[in-house]
């Protein structure tokens, strides 16, 4: 793969501008490669090839063929799985067995959206006599996809593999701090039969080559994950040409534990689910609002398994590698200073490999109780391996507390009782709800997105393939 070059039009394209960006490994903060600098002719240059596609080789395609390349696609980045593993893993600074687990899920995404490209069909109404009328879904045309740094391979795969499958043509703006995997996958779809301007990647900073996308005219739909503030600018900027988008936009996501909750279940599950990438993920579930019958036991057992948490480079392969960048491990620092100098209990702590690299980007996972529900700690979003318990008394308390932030993404319930459970689930805003387990292994058939703050529109499962198509209806009358 050549150094610091766009893929558009399934060929490596120079940059209009000569500056480039580095990349750095976050487990050791030292450059290993650099990225082209992207700007608005680069993305007016994907843009079009992405329009040509669409309007000839790629846009002529039946369902069923665009189905086979992608399954093509799916098989092909199979057969590179580990290396895509390894790049991802260097890229993000993620250990590797979650690296492995992305590659495995990109593939999923591409051979779930090849099974269902001939699969979305449109309906026929009943109506008037005389009169026959039906709809058809229609691609938008060519999509655009902001992707962010966290999940390069799963969130590309989720808003990629649907957009293709639907029959539009995509241009791809990947997140600066970790492009190299997609640039991979960019090139393997193309050597997989992927017509020319089908897919194309643009690097570049959000600023420049991110902005460029979200207000381009050319762009009939557009996809964005990251974060609220983000997404605003980004909904503002497409609105200029009543550009559609969808958003997700992070959480601040409660794990709801009553005292009647199996604790040998939920306790690696509370765990992974603020450990897997750093806690650098927008579904974590950084709450943790636990009856208070069962506050002091759980706590303890919480403590004893985050005390022996180990953190190191990707390469370890420990139970968590380094956050993303030294201005993500600032943000992270900031929230437990302030923590600490609000006088917010620290529980218990991770420790960070003696061996691991000075200059990596580390944070221990750190477990804290008795978090004020009005503090920033227990409203905003840390994107870190940070844990944050409080306790509620009843049912109204807990949904009281879930409900209690600007956002909306995911919830955790853990109780036995069936009652309690459907309450709960209702009661809580958010757009997933898991009962007695948490993610659901992932889920490439569970749409995704959520309320409130968190963002609108779905992704993942066939709820994706309706947003990245347009409805029309027809009305035929025939007497």
């Amino acid at each position: 793969m050549p150094e610091a070059l766009h893929f558009i039009a399934n060929r490596w394209v120079a940059s209009d501008k000569s500056p480039t960006i580095p990349v750095l490994d976050p487990s050791d903060g030292q450059p290993f490669t650099k990225l082209a600098r992207g700007d608005a002719a680069d993305i007016h240059h994907a843009v079009s090839a992405a329009r040509s596609a669409f309007e000839g080789d790629w846009g002529r395609l039946s369902a069923a063929e665009r189905g086979r390349i992608l399954y093509q696609i799916a098989n092909t980045l199979a057969q590179h799985h580990e290396a895509l593993a390894q790049l991802e893993a260097r890229d993000t600074g993620k250990p590797l067995k979650q690296a492995r687990a992305d590659a495995a899920a990109i593939v999923r995404y591409f051979e779930f959206y090849a099974g269902a490209a001939d699969k979305l069909h449109g309906e026929s109404l009943p109506y008037q006599n005389g009169y026959t009328v039906f709809t058809l879904r229609e691609p938008h045309g060519v999509t655009g996809h902001i992707i962010p740094w966290n999940y390069p391979l799963q969130i590309f795969g989720r808003s990629v593999a649907a957009s293709l499958a639907a029959g539009n043509a995509c241009v791809v703006k990947p997140a600066e701090d970790a492009c190299l995997s997609l640039l991979r996958v960019a090139e393997l779809a193309a050597e997989a039969g992927l017509p020319p301007g089908a897919l194309n990647l643009v690097t570049g900073y959000g600023a420049e080559a991110g902005a460029a996308l979200a207000r381009h005219p050319g762009i009939d739909h557009l996809s964005f994950t990251g974060s609220p503030a983000t997404g605003t600018l980004i909904t503002q900027m497409a609105a200029e040409h009543h550009t559609p988008v969808t958003l997700e936009l992070g959480g601040k996501s409660p794990q709801i534990v009553f005292a009647d909750a199996d604790f040998d279940a939920l306790v690696p599950v509370v765990i992974n689910a603020i450990v897997q990438n750093a806690g650098q993920t927008c579904s974590a579930g950084s709450r943790l609002l636990v009856q208070r019958d069962a506050y002091e036991p759980l706590l303890e057992r919480l403590a004893a398994a985050f005390s022996v948490l180990r953190v190191g480079p990707a390469s370890a392969d420990l139970d968590c590698g380094p956050l993303i960048s030294a201005r993500q491990q600032q943000r992270v620092w900031d929230f437990l200073s302030e923590a600490q100098h609000d006088g917010i209990p620290l529980m218990a702590h991770g420790e960070v490999d003696p061996a691991a690299p000075e200059a990596g980007f580390y944070q221990a996972p750190t477990l804290l109780r008795d978090v004020p529900p009005e503090h920033r700690l227990a409203r905003e979003e840390v994107f870190g391996p940070v844990l944050a318990a409080m306790p509620f008394a009843d049912e109204s308390e807990a949904v009281r507390l879930a409900n209690g932030t600007l956002y909306g993404l995911v919830a955790g319930v853990w109780t036995r009782d069936g009652g309690r459970q459907l309450r709960m689930a209702r009661a809580v805003r958010a757009g997933q709800v898991f009962i007695n387990n948490y993610g659901a292994g992932g889920g490439v058939e569970l749409p995704f997105g959520g309320m409130k703050h968190s963002g609108h529109g779905r992704e993942k499962g066939f709820e994706a393939l309706y947003g990245f198509t347009t409805l029309k209806t027809i009305a035929i009358r025939h007497g």
